[in-house]
């Protein structure tokens, strides 16, 4: 079979049963015997699809039936689907806040805070201009807070270590890319086990952030360098490498990657990438590889 279509859901409410299975292979062209990656949470159906000139209007066709179930999908060629290069992002994709926010929130301010990210996140505003703003109104909180807020505030997402662990155990980098700050992906990275982390630098006064961050930002160009020079330094071709994030500044490395994914997702970031994670958690990732539960490392 030249193609397979992937459907998941959350392994916390499985969705994927038998009836669903097989009313999506009714609509796949000599679609063959379904695979389960994991009973009840992912499967894949293999269908030939030499013959279709738009995967784009299938995946609609797809979509479409499946409306009203709590069920991703994405379609795509059968071979080549392991990547060897992972790039992800922090800030509500490997963990499940914004970690600014949480900051502000030390200060009384995440009310505030929050919502120039949202916007800064959507894409309505630049990311820079934002950044600025928002680490200034930081200046004085004591840099020791920064560590009891990853402590009591940050939770990592669902699959996150085994998405790294797995990847890594089948010979892929992992990389953390960040518009956000060392202080956390230090922390975070070494959680959740990635290989290297990238993000912004927060300057200090004494013990007190400064309010300003060390220039120049690493924003959404900085992040598609980071997937560029992976990939040449490994030896990469496009096609073996995959991104993930859910904001604005993520687009250049997602439209870039070999499989771009935008996970729980601001509506411009899912309505441009090749796929879309909305219901499952991290480890939906690995079965859009093809990888199946059996395969799955936490250690």
């Amino acid at each position: 079979m030249s193609h397979v279509a992937t459907l998941i859901s959350n392994p916390a409410e499985p969705a994927v049963d038998s009836a669903l299975v097989a009313r999506s292979a009714r609509l796949l062209p000599g679609a063959g015997e379904a695979s389960l990656l994991k009973p009840g949470v992912a499967a894949d159906i293999p269908f030939d699809g030499t013959g279709i000139a738009d995967m784009t209007a299938l995946t609609a066709t797809l979509r479409e039936a499946l409306a009203g179930q709590p069920v991703d999908l994405f379609v795509q060629k059968g071979d080549g689907r392991r990547k060897r290069l992972l790039l992800a992002d922090m800030d509500s994709t490997m963990i499940g806040q914004e970690c600014i926010d949480e900051l502000a929130a030390e200060l009384g301010l995440k009310d505030k805070i929050a919502a120039i990210t949202e916007r800064a996140m959507r894409g309505e505003i630049e990311f820079e201009p934002a950044l600025r703003e928002r680490v200034g109104a930081l200046k004085g909180l004591p840099v020791a807070t920064i560590d009891r807020v990853i402590a009591e505030r940050i939770t990592l997402t669902p699959g996150g270590r085994t998405l790294i662990q797995t990847m890594k155990a089948n010979g892929a980098r992992c990389a953390l890319v960040s518009g956000g700050f060392t202080h956390f992906t230090n922390a975070i990275a070494a959680a959740i086990g990635f290989d290297e982390n990238h993000a912004n630098t927060l300057e200090t006064d004494g013990d007190m952030l400064a309010g300003t961050v060390r220039e120049p930002i690493l924003g959404q160009d900085a992040k598609r360098s980071h997937l560029h020079r992976l990939r040449e330094e490994l030896g990469l071709g496009a096609h073996e490498t995959m991104a993930v994030g859910d904001g604005a500044n993520d687009l250049a490395m997602i439209r870039d990657a070999g499989l771009g994914v935008a996970y729980h997702a601001k509506p411009a970031v899912a309505a441009q990438a090749a796929a879309r994670i909305d219901h499952g958690d991290l480890t939906a990732l690995l079965y859009l590889q093809g990888y199946c539960e059996a395969d799955f490392r936490a250690d």
